[in-house]
């Protein structure tokens, strides 16, 4: 399955829907180009990977890479739905601890809208 990604805003905050592997090579580099364009308007992202069905150590270092710079300036990333093996990987890696993960986008883009966020 070949790997897309569509940006979209949800009550003023950015989602980037993400469908398939989520892999080293082009499918992590339009992830990565999509998300910082919508970083470098509003700082504030949420990744839905609901329909991310594998990731591997390049797809997660593009996902580390986008919360670096999200949070570099002043804003977050948070990951919305991940689906039973991607939320695997996160967890084997520890990065379930590093990134705050919500059952749902709208969730997700209710942490980035409140005060605390």
């Amino acid at each position: 399955m070949a790997f897309t990604v569509r940006a979209r805003q949800l009550n003023g905050i950015n989602v980037v829907d993400c469908v398939g592997r989520l892999v080293f090579g082009d499918e992590a580099l339009e992830l990565r180009r999509q998300a910082k364009e919508l970083l470098e308007s509003n700082p504030v992202l949420v990744l839905n990977l609901r329909e991310v069905n594998y990731i591997d150590s390049g797809g997660l270092g593009v996902m580390v890479g986008l919360l670096t710079t999200a949070r570099a300036a002043g804003g977050d990333l948070k990951l919305a739905g991940p689906a039973a093996r991607a939320l695997e990987v996160l967890a084997i890696t520890h990065l379930d601890s590093v990134f705050e993960i919500y059952p749902s986008v709208e969730t997700a883009a209710e942490s980035l809208r409140s005060p605390a966020a």
